[in-house]
C-alpha cells in the first residue's frame, strides 16, 4: 500500500497537536529565571509553576477519552486547540502569578488531551504496514516542537524585551493554535470510531479515501473485533490487565528517565555547571535539535527495528549518560563534557522511550476500549511528569547528582521490564494485537 494525500493530510494535521504540545512542555525552561524574579518564587513555588501545567495535562489525559468517545477524536481535537489559544494568550497577559499557574494549568488540559487523541486518531486511520511511521510523526512534532520551543526562546532573549521577555515566550504559541484549529475541519473521522458508533457506511468512506487498497476486508476485521457489542466495556477489568501494565509501565519509565524535569530545567542545569544566559541558550538548542534528529532517525527504522529493540537499546544508553551527569556533579570536575552527555543522553532517549511512547499505547488496547486505555497509559506519564518536575529543584538544591542517580537505575529496571515482558508489535493490525494479547 502507498501513501495518499488524505492519509498524509490528515496525519500531518493531527499530528500539529503534538508540535503544540511540545512547545508548550518545553517553552518554560527559558523563563524559570524570569519567573522566579517577576513573582519572588521559592525552588517550591517554581515548582508549582512548572508543574501546574502538568497537573493540568493529568487530568486532561485522564477525562479526554470521555469526549473522545462521544464526539469523536477529530471533533474533540479542535477542543484541545481552543485550550492552547486561550491559554497562551492568558500565559502572556497574566496579571499575577496565581492567575499565571491557572493559565498553565489549562494550556496543560490541551496538552493532556492531545496527547492521547492525537496518536489514538493517526492510529486508527493508519494501515498496519505504516502504522509505526505514522503515529511516530505525531513524536516527531512533539520533538519539533521543543526545538521550536528553545529557539523561540533563543530568539526572544535576543529582542531585549526586559521584563515582557517571558510573556512574548509564552504567549506566541498561540499563532500554531489558530491553525491548528482551522486545518481540523480539513480531515475525516477516524473510520473504527465510526464503526463503533453504527456508521459503517462512512467508515468505508474513509477507509478507502484514506487509501486502504483492501477497505471492504479491513471493514469486516473492523466490524468483527467490535461484535462483542457497541456496549462501552469496563476498562479495569481481567481481560484487559495485560494492555494495561504495558501502557501504565511505558508511561511511568518514560518520565522515570528524567527527560521531562530535564529539559524544563535545562537552562537551570547550564547555569548549575557555570553556563551564561546566552551560552545555555545556544546549548539548549543544540539539545533540542539532537532530540529532533533522533526521532527522525528512529521513525525510520521503527517498523523495521521493532518498538521492543529501541527501548532495549535505549535504556542502556539513557543509563550511562545520565551516570556520567550525576559522576559531574558529585565530583564538580569535566563540567565541559556536561553537554555532551546531556546530547548523547537526549539521542539515546529520542531513539527509543520518545520514538515508541505514543506508538505503543496506541497499538496494545482493542477499539472497544482505546480511548480509555489511551487516556490510562498518557495519565500515567503525565501523573509521574508533574510528581518528579515539581520536585526536581527541591532534590537539586541538596545536590544536582541526587536526580541524575536516580533516574539512571530507573533506566536499569527498565531495562529487565521490557526485555521479560513487552511484546513486539511491529506490523501487527490492532485487530490482530487483541488476539495476540489474549483479549476475547
Amino acid at each position: 500500500m502507498k501513501l495518499n494525500s488524505c492519509l498524509i493530510k490528515s496525519t500531518v494535521v493531527a499530528a500539529l497537536g503534538g508540535l503544540l504540545f511540545g512547545f508548550d512542555t518545553a517553552v518554560i525552561a527559558g523563563t524559570t529565571q524570569a519567573l522566579s524574579r517577576t513573582f519572588n518564587l521559592s525552588p517550591g513555588s517554581l515548582g508549582l509553576t512548572v508543574a501546574s501545567a502538568l497537573w493540568g495535562t493529568t487530568l486532561g489525559a485522564m477525562l479526554v477519552g470521555i469526549p473522545g468517545d462521544r464526539y469523536g477524536r477529530r471533533d474533540s481535537l479542535r477542543a484541545m486547540a481552543v485550550l492552547y489559544l486561550v491559554s497562551a494568550l492568558g500565559c502572556a497577559f497574566a496579571w499575577n502569578w496565581e492567575s499565571l499557574v491557572w493559565f498553565r494549568f489549562m494550556e496543560g488540559l490541551g496538552i493532556g488531551g492531545s496527547s492521547v487523541l492525537g496518536p489514538m486518531y493517526i492510529a486508527e486511520i493508519a494501515p498496519a504496514k505504516w502504522r509505526g511511521r505514522l503515529v511516530g510523526f505525531f513524536q516527531i512534532n512533539v520533538v519539533l516542537g521543543i526545538l521550536l520551543a528553545y529557539f523561540s526562546n533563543y530568539v526572544i532573549g535576543l529582542m531585549h524585551f526586559g521584563n515582557l521577555e517571558w510573556r512574548w515566550k509564552l504567549g506566541v504559541s498561540a499563532i500554531p493554535a489558530i491553525l491548528f484549529f482551522l486545518m481540523l475541519f480539513g480531515i475525516p473521522r477516524s473510520p473504527r470510531w465510526l464503526v463503533k458508533k453504527g456508521r459503517v457506511e462512512e467508515a468505508r468512506q474513509v477507509l478507502q479515501m484514506t487509501g486502504e487498497e483492501n477497505s471492504e476486508a479491513e471493514l469486516r476485521e473492523i466490524v468483527e473485533s467490535l461484535e462483542v457489542g457497541n456496549v462501552e466495556e469496563r476498562l479495569f477489568s481481567r481481560k484487559y490487565r495485560k494492555p494495561i501494565l504495558l501502557a501504565v509501565s511505558i508511561g511511568v519509565f518514560n518520565q522515570l528517565s528524567g527527560i521531562n524535569a530535564i529539559l524544563y530545567y535545562l537552562n537551570d542545569i547550564f547555569a548549575r555547571a557555570g553556563f551564561s544566559k546566552v551560552s545555555g541558550d545556544i546549548q539548549t538548542v543544540a539539545v533540542g535539535a539532537t532530540l529532533f534528529v533522533f526521532t527522525i532517525l528512529a521513525m525510520s527504522v521503527i517498523d523495521r527495528l521493532g518498538r521492543k529493540v529501541l527501548l532495549l537499546v535505549g535504556s542502556i544508553g539513557t543509563a550511562v549518560c545520565l551516570a556520567g551527569v550525576a559522576a559531574i556533579f558529585l565530583t564538580t570536575r569535566h563540567e565541559d563534557l556536561l553537554v555532551w552527555l546531556l546530547i548523547g543522553y537526549i539521542a539515546f532517549f529520542a531513539f527509543s522511550q520518545g520514538a515508541v511512547i505514543w506508538v505503543y499505547i496506541s497499538e496494545v488496547f482493542p477499539t472497544r476500549v482505546r480511548a480509555k486505555g489511551q487516556s490510562l497509559g498518557s495519565f500515567s506519564h503525565w501523573f509521574m511528569n508533574a510528581v518528579i518536575s515539581g520536585t526536581f529543584p527541591l532534590m537539586a538544591v541538596s545536590s544536582g547528582a541526587y536526580p541524575f542517580v536516580f533516574f539512571s537505575l530507573m533506566m536499569a529496571v527498565q531495562f529487565f521490564v521490557v526485555l521479560f515482558l513487552y511484546p513486539e508489535t511491529k506490523g501487527v493490525s490492532l485487530e490482530e494485537m487483541q488476539r495476540k494479547l489474549g483479549i476475547a
